[in-house]
């Protein structure tokens, strides 16, 4: 499609998504950019629900990953406080990162992704539409996964803070997670490049969240946990600010 041809099918694109987005929210009062963004995150969480292929692999798998670790290093025993929130994080981590390869490989595969690209909305626009839709998606999975996890170590106190340490946590690895996720949608081998980039940068966030998680299990006071906590949610301010701007780049390769 020639730049000429694009522009001229522009005014008819921001309409039509215009007019979809007032049809999806007709009685939200949100600014335009935020509709466009939950517009986006909606068509993937419909998506999902009709073909169920993202949750039921990464609920099965963080299930899968729990069973293994609780035989292996027996979560009901003596050490289930130490062991067991690191084994909590490993399996959300996992799972994630498995939904992740999905994040823009619908559009590549029904090939849809320069469509997707030349939508005339901000690129920033495009991101957190796919972070919410990730993010909606992920947190359906740790609502199966939790309750599993609170049985499997005999843990009844899990909120409310560790469940904010595990949201504060998630935030943070999708907001990193989805621009990776754009990076390596073109690449063959990207569900052996997505982990190599992005677990880098998720080791911070990890390593916060199994902390603030174990202290919360542990019943400590606020005062332990508080460091942990600010950790968590100074990477997810970085990240959410870093993460649109060189998502717009990424957009730019994508597109040429």
């Amino acid at each position: 499609m020639s730049h000429r041809e694009t522009n001229s099918k522009l005014p008819i694109l921001k309409l039509s998504i215009v007019s979809k987005i007032e049809r999806a929210f007709p009685t939200v009062a949100l600014p335009l950019a935020a509709r466009q963004v939950f517009a986006i995150a909606w068509k993937d969480v419909r998506t999902e629900l009709r073909t169920r292929q993202v949750i039921s692999s990464t609920v099965v798998f963080a299930l899968l990953v729990l069973t293994v670790f609780n035989f292996s290093l027996d979560l009901q025993g003596a050490d289930a406080q130490e062991k067991g929130p690191a084994v909590l994080w490993i399996a959300i981590i996992l799972a994630a990162m498995l939904g992740l390869n999905h994040v823009f490989s619908r559009e590549r595969e029904h090939g849809a992704l320069e469509g997707f690209i030349l939508c005339p909305v901000d690129r920033a626009i495009l991101y957190f539409g796919k972070f919410l839709g990730a993010l909606a998606l992920t947190v359906a999975m740790e609502i199966a996964v939790v309750p599993v996890f609170a049985v499997l170590t005999n843990q009844g106190g899990l909120f409310p803070v560790p469940v904010l340490a595990l949201a504060l946590g998630t935030i943070g690895f999708l907001a990193v997670g989805t621009l990776f996720s754009a990076i390596s949608v073109h690449v063959r081998t990207r569900e052996m490049l997505l982990p190599v980039l992005l677990l880098p940068f998720a080791v911070p966030v990890l390593l916060a969240g199994v902390q603030a998680t174990q202290l919360a299990i542990e019943g400590k006071p606020w005062g332990d946990l508080a460091p942990w906590l600010a950790m968590l949610a100074i990477f997810d301010g970085v990240y959410l600010v870093i993460s649109p701007i060189l998502f717009e780049y990424v957009v730019e390769e994508l597109g040429s």
